[in-house]
This record gives structure tokens, sequence and C-alpha cells, in this order.
């Protein structure tokens, strides 16, 4: 019989970005709701991912290319999918803009909110047939004061992002993450499909 302890008080990727905004008095949890929608798009791509042979996501999804030229595949236009709604969905973006769209996307009155998403939802995709790690970048600004969300807010400098990361999907799901406060790697627990606090600072 082994002697390990189970651990039961984990920090979930929610948990530890909650216990950030309770640091900062002037947080409206928008930001919060806005990673949640983040992590929910890469568990959805994590998990597309891992079945792609299965559901025939492998392969070209019909001779469309992105902006940059590259001939999109099956999962590339699932993933942009997949992100455009959970972000649009969560109320907090304004405008996005993806990899796979020729054209930044201004979030209709009522959803909008303010912060924009920049994000190439699955970097190196044309690895995908052969197995290798593929996965989400993404970064995020504020909406600039006075504007309503246009392409002009995304159209900044690195430094100006109020959060980066990227999550890379192979042999496990792995997103780091930093929102101005030092680097965290998080782990998916496909058990428990949370993304665990693994990689701290």
């Amino acid at each position: 019989m082994s002697d390990e302890k189970v651990t039961t008080d984990i920090i979930t990727l929610t948990r530890h970005v909650l216990d950030e905004q309770r640091r900062h008095k002037d947080a409206s949890g928008d930001l919060t709701l806005l990673l949640n929608a983040i992590q929910l798009g890469c568990k959805f791509v994590a998990a597309n991912v891992r079945r792609a042979r299965l559901l025939n996501l492998i392969g070209l999804a019909g001779g469309t290319q992105n902006i940059s030229g590259d001939e999109q595949k099956k999962l590339d236009v699932i993933s942009n999918e997949i992100f455009i709604n959970a972000l649009r969905s969560s109320g907090k973006v304004a405008v996005m803009v993806s990899e796979e769209d020729e054209e930044a996307i201004i979030v209709e009155e009522g959803l909008k909110g303010k912060y924009c998403v920049v994000f190439d939802p699955l970097d190196g995709s044309s690895n995908i047939d052969a197995g290798v790690n593929v996965g989400t970048i993404f970064g995020i600004y504020r909406v600039d004061e006075g504007s309503s969300g246009t392409v002009k807010d995304v159209l900044r400098p690195g430094n100006e992002m109020v959060v980066a990361g990227y999550c890379m999907y192979g042999s496990s799901a792995n997103m780091v993450l930093t929102v101005g406060n030092g680097v965290n790697g998080y782990t998916l627990d496909n058990g428990i499909g949370e993304f665990i606090l693994t990689h701290p600072d």
C-alpha cells in the first residue's frame, strides 16, 4: 500500500485568477470571466485535438486559406469557431482578431465588453496529421478609454497587453499565462476538467 497522500487542496486556474482578482480592490471581475472563456475554448480545442482522427478532423478544410496564406485545416476552422463563440458569449470582448480571419471581428452591442483579444486558435496545425504538438496563442488588450472598440485598440505594442499566454496540446494540455505579475503554468486534469497550477512562478 502506498503512503502517498492525495492532495485535496488544488489550485485551479479559476481559483488562482480569483485570488489575484481579490488583491485588486478596483477589479470588476470582467477579466476573470474573460479568462474563463479562454480556458473553456482551450479545453474544447484540446478535446478535439485528442479526438481529431476519430472525428475525421484531419486534413484540409476544402481549399480555404487564412490571412497568412496557409491552407486551413479542418481543425483550424473548428478551433477558430470555438474561440469566437466562447469569447463573444463572455460579454467581455469588443474586438477579436484571429489569424484565421481576414478582418477583425467587432462584437455587436449588447455583448460588447471592454477587452480586445488577439489569437491564433491552432498554431502549428500543419503538424496535426503527424501527431506533433500544436497550440493556441492569445493576448488581451483593454479597449482604449473613449473608444467603442476598433482595430486601433489592438494595433499597439505587446507590452500594453494585460494578459498574454498560450495553451499547448500534446500528451497533455498545458497553459502558460501572465497577467503582468509573473508567469504561471497549468496542466489540464481531464479527470476533473480543470487546469491545475503545476508550474507556479
